[in-house]
């Protein structure tokens, strides 16, 4: 009689998962943090302000986009990695 197969475990799911929280987090936190007005920014009046806060949002918005392009990246290479993976051990025919 064979023994019963092991459970699978889901380490690639669950590092998969904590990935994904870790980028959320960081967008959240990238994106809230540009909050108010920049301490750069203090001091100037009129256009200047404006101009200075305006500039700082421009700045947030390409960092985000650079944290949310980086998250991209690594999902592509962590779904290749794991394709590759399955590929290796799967059971021959």
């Amino acid at each position: 009689m064979a023994p019963p197969p092991e459970k699978r475990r889901r380490v690639f799911f669950w590092v998969f998962l904590a990935v994904q929280l870790l980028f959320l987090a960081w967008v959240i936190w990238g994106a809230t943090t540009a909050d108010g007005t920049p301490a750069e920014c203090r001091g100037l009046t009129g256009d200047d302000q404006d101009l200075c806060n305006d500039a700082h949002d421009v700045g947030t918005t390409i960092g985000v986009g650079l944290v949310i392009g980086l998250w991209v990246a690594v999902d592509f290479i962590l779904a290749l990695t794991y394709v590759i993976y399955r590929l290796a051990t799967r059971q021959p025919r």
